[in-house]
């Protein structure tokens, strides 16, 4: 019996974008957090720009009130008031379920853990193949509020080097943005419901950095107990030394050095703006005073007493406790021909792999191995997909030649990068805009003697924050069909060129 041949993917060329020049979507932004919950309705317009479609314009259709996430006990959320806010926001917004084309769930601290994300995801079980849905650790969530909050898009409009402070609940997150890009981020156990009071000004929840803020300043906490306000003072003058010290870029104490969940920032240069994001950013920029019976107001004027010492411009976000994803995108190209290389063909379909869009230094005559490996790992923490456990698609702009020892560097280069993801058996799913796919996938096979599935497609730009899906091939034209959803912030929105 013959063993039939390999399916190496090099048939009739064509490439063709599925839907209309213009989409309109109902997306929904959903963001479950340790401290809050909330949503966001919006209608978006999409136009075709090349092989992409941008959102051109955005309408907020509602926007849900702050929840703060419900408990049943320390670290279990209560899913069922959860899910009564969540049916009563749908209702608010005049929307079915049905009336949602797309969304994006975003699970962040206590949220992530398996138990609640579990129990969270079936409340959005009819929207598995809609919805987006990201479970995001520490450095994950730096990104998104720098996106979130526009400084990553001020950053390149500027031509500044943005420092994005998120001071939320339980942590605050530091994300470095220059050139449009977030070189480097941090993250430390400082934030406002550490410690939560009733009205009364009893304790009723202590974290355990809440607890170990309470011992640095002196102040013993008891559950059930109640807490000065003067005491609470000392706690977030303490929690805001602590944060100055990060931000302000110097070398930092042992104490400070304990509270870090992050490495520290090792940039040293000049940073031209400073914006806040996160809850405690509502207080900050004068938007909220209501006091939540947690840190929040205190933490917030301690946080505005050390800003003035400062010789940066301290401007406001384009969002602060909503400096998350807003929902998401979604269109289908069709790829085929030369712009395909699968192998075995049983690697696809492949759903909702997250896209990691490194900055690759393909720019000389020679490629640096070492180089692409760690452009690749440094994108990898950046988007908390370091550690292997789930396939991610490698998007990139080819520079240059073709030639035998390019190629070989650069896909080196890339398996290095990738050792955790495809140790795991993950397959390499590649993904360019131009039109080198083929050789490039037929080289990680051929020559790399890679043992892992090898999808690659050409001739699609693709982003951070994307997340595709690979259908099987159409038998008679060799064709796969493409789904990109992308995440959208606010400050996603671009205008049509031209």
């Amino acid at each position: 019996m013959e063993t039939p041949p390999r399916h190496l993917g090099f048939t009739g060329a064509g490439r063709h974008i599925v839907d209309e020049d213009e989409i309109k979507l109902t997306t929904v932004g959903v963001d479950i957090g340790s401290s809050t919950s909330h949503l966001i309705f919006s209608r978006l317009e999409m136009k075709q720009q090349g092989t992409r479609y941008v959102v051109v314009r955005r309408t907020v259709l509602s926007e849900s009130e702050i929840l703060l996430t419900p408990y049943v006990d320390d670290s279990t959320i209560d899913v069922k008031v959860l899910g009564d806010f969540v049916n009563r926001q749908y209702e608010k917004a005049g929307l079915s379920r049905q009336d949602v084309d797309t969304g994006a769930l975003i699970l962040t601290g206590v949220a992530v853990q398996r138990r609640n994300a579990r129990a969270i995801g079936e409340l959005f079980a009819r929207e598995a193949g809609r919805f987006v849905a990201v479970s995001a650790g520490d450095g994950l969530e730096a990104t998104m509020a720098a996106h979130g909050s526009g400084a990553v898009a001020r950053s390149v409009r500027n031509g500044e080097t943005v420092l994005n402070v998120d001071v939320g609940g339980g942590t605050s997150k530091l994300a470095l943005c220059a050139e449009g890009k977030v070189r480097e981020v941090t993250a430390v156990d400082i934030g406002a419901r550490l410690v939560a009071l009733n009205g009364n000004g009893v304790v009723t929840r202590i974290e355990e950095a809440g607890r170990r803020h309470a011992g640095a300043a002196g102040i013993k906490l008891e559950l059930g107990r109640p807490l000065e306000r003067d005491g609470l003072r000392v706690m977030a003058s303490n929690m805001a030394d602590r944060l100055f010290e990060v931000l302000s870029l110097r070398p930092l104490t042992a104490e400070t050095r304990a509270l870090l969940r992050l490495p520290p920032l090792a940039y040293r240069g000049s940073i031209d703006a400073i914006t806040f994001s996160g809850g405690v950013s509502e207080y900050i920029y004068g938007r909220e005073s209501a006091n939540f019976g947690d840190l929040g107001v205190l933490l917030a004027e301690e946080i505005k007493n050390r800003v003035k010492g400062l010789a940066i411009p301290v401007v406001e976000p384009e969002a602060r406790i909503r400096a998350t994803v807003i929902g998401a995108s979604q269109y289908t190209i069709q790829v085929s021909g030369s712009t395909i290389f699968i192998t075995p063909t049983e690697a696809v379909p492949v759903r909702n792999v997250p896209v990691v869009a490194p900055d690759l230094p393909l720019e000389g005559e020679v490629i640096d191995q070492a180089e692409v490996s760690h452009s690749v790992q440094r994108a990898l923490t950046l988007l908390d997909l370091a550690d292997g456990r789930r396939p991610i698609a490698l998007a990139f702009h080819w520079q240059g030649s073709a030639t035998f020892a390019r190629l070989k560097a650069f896909c080196s280069g890339v398996i290095a990068g990738l050792r955790e993801i495809l140790a795991r058996g993950h397959p390499i799913i590649l993904v360019n805009d131009g039109d080198i796919g083929g050789i490039l996938g037929l080289h990680f096979k051929e020559e790399t003697q890679v043992e892992n599935p090898v999808i690659s497609i050409d001739g699609i730009a693709l982003n951070d924050f994307d997340y595709i899906d690979i259908g099987e091939l159409i038998p008679a034209s060799g064709a796969v069909p493409v789904v990109i959803k992308s995440l959208i912030f606010p400050a996603s929105v671009q205008r049509p060129a031209g």
